[in-house]
């Protein structure tokens, strides 16, 4: 069993004013024992970037309801990227439709969870991913 800390930046792009699920996730995540950064409401793809390049986390999590996911998903990516941090497990959350939800997952977003998913599962997943790539790594 691997005993890194998987350590996750919780974010909150563009001006969706609304964090309770975030927050929620956010504290569930830190129950299982992981290293949890919130950024806080309103923060531009850059500055999430910034901040995730900063605490080298391994999973950067996006929730989002105002419905610019699209615009804004794959930007925070883009900008990952540009920092060295492509490898960074993405994954997200928020009112999303279904077709979205794809084409975010086809454009690099690990997993998307929607309205009504379990925060246990949420964690579970995370937890499951993040072994299986420290494991995957351990055989290179």
């Amino acid at each position: 069993m691997n005993q890194r800390i998987i350590r996750v930046l919780v974010g909150k792009p563009g001006l969706d004013g609304h964090d309770r699920g975030a927050k929620t996730v956010a504290s569930v995540l830190r129950d299982r024992g992981m290293e949890v950064i919130y950024t806080g409401l309103h923060q531009t793809p850059e500055m999430i970037a910034e901040v995730a390049a900063q605490e080298d986390v391994d999973v950067v999590g996006l929730s989002i309801l105002s419905g610019a996911h699209m615009e804004l998903f794959p930007r925070v990516k883009a900008e990952l990227e540009s920092r060295g941090m492509g490898h960074t497990l993405l994954v997200g959350g928020g009112i999303i439709p279904a077709d979205d939800m794809t084409a975010l997952e086809e454009g690099g977003y690990a997993r998307l969870f929607g309205p009504g998913s379990r925060t246990e599962d949420i964690a579970n997943w995370i937890d499951t991913e993040m072994n299986r790539r420290w494991a995957t790594e351990g055989d290179n």
